[in-house]
């Protein structure tokens, strides 16, 4: 059996929020191995997903720049290794330069910047000028650009912390309607930067991720349902589906069918129960999509109405302009994503990067 460390015990307590006997219990049934025993404990409901935000040590600024036609929005990271250089005025300059550049050229990627020129000297030479005037090592560690044309429009939101950036991409049908969505778009990337979807549609699942979840979802369900019956509070509901991707046209017909009996054995009217079921199908279908309201920018409920989806948020605004709106394009970043903090220098990381 592999020896448990007690950092190995604190750092899945930090990635889970399990209690440490828990979490030693989780590694020694999963031999030590770290991403086991959190899919361990999200299975016995003592664990939501990993916060992979907590295990990160990243400082730095997200940058975005958008056309002002909106046909198009670039967003750059660049990491430093202490928020004091972040917040540091020759840092900022950086920043708003390398944004420009992106967006003034075709390159794709974070590799493809040392191609271009920056006052007149190669990006890589640029860099490391400023590197050595803020005293600190510094990594452009990713972009992004999104663009459309004919129909569609881009807007972009940065948080004004600089830790969030997100860009969205709207589709519609009618050209004059284009001019009509700037501000709704920010709005919806205002909603990203704060709840963080993973994914625009439930589309984005395969039936195995949503197999799993469902076991992590309903274990978690029913051990949070233990201490609110202690409480004496209401339980949660534990659901039959979770996702929108399980919800077929004829589990559907079957849920109306099941709720016109109740209505029935209720003594309601025949004559009243079209003004009573469209309200309990949406209840069932809020009830049954729970992954989708935690995962998909579609399915989340509205920051700004939150007895809306963003999805029915989207058909409204299409029915009031006449036509159809989608989301075609979302990206999210978040400042130090994915750089995970386990025993490694965040200096040394960064140094990697620019070795």
């Amino acid at each position: 059996m592999a020896e448990i460390s007690a950092q190995l015990v604190k750092q899945l307590r930090e990635m889970t929020d399990a209690g440490m006997m828990d979490c030693k219990k989780a590694l020694v049934e999963t031999n030590g191995d770290i991403d086991k025993a959190v899919e361990y404990l999200r299975e016995k409901g003592l664990s939501k997903a990993a916060k992979k935000a907590d295990r990160v040590a990243a400082e730095g600024a997200i940058n975005i720049k958008v056309a002002s036609d909106f046909s198009k929005a670039s967003m750059v990271e660049i990491n430093s290794e202490t928020d004091f250089v972040a917040k540091n005025d020759g840092f900022k300059e950086l920043g708003v330069k390398t944004i420009d550049a992106i967006y003034d050229s075709n390159i794709s990627s974070a590799e493809e910047l040392h191609t271009l020129s920056l006052d007149g000297t190669k990006f890589e030479e640029y860099l490391k000028t400023q590197i050595a005037k803020i005293g600190e090592n510094i990594v452009v560690r990713r972009i992004a650009k999104v663009s459309t044309s004919g129909n569609g429009i881009v807007n972009a939101y940065v948080h004004s912390n600089g830790r969030v950036g997100v860009i969205i991409a709207l589709k519609c049908n009618k050209a004059e309607s284009v001019g009509k969505l700037a501000d709704f778009t920010k709005n919806l990337c205002m909603h990203a930067a704060a709840m963080k979807p993973q994914v625009i549609s439930y589309e984005s699942f395969d039936m195995d991720f949503i197999k799993s979840e469902k076991t992590a979802i309903i274990a978690e369900l029913e051990k949070e349902n233990e201490e609110l019956k202690r409480l004496g509070k209401p339980l949660h509901k534990i659901p039959q589906y979770i996702s929108q991707a399980e919800l077929s046209d004829e589990i559907i017909a079957q849920q109306t069918e099941k709720l016109k009996e109740e209505l029935k054995s209720q003594g309601k009217p025949e004559a009243i129960w079209d003004k009573i079921l469209p309200g309990q199908i949406e209840r069932f279908k809020a009830d049954s999509t729970i992954l989708d309201q935690r995962l998909t920018l579609l399915g989340q409920f509205y920051v700004m109405d939150d007895k809306k989806t963003i999805q029915q948020v989207l058909n409204e605004k299409g029915s009031e302009l006449g036509d159809e709106i989608s989301v075609v394009e979302y990206i999210r970043f978040e400042l130090g994503e994915g750089i995970e903090k386990q025993e490694s220098n965040f200096a040394d990381e960064v140094a990697a990067q620019l070795g």
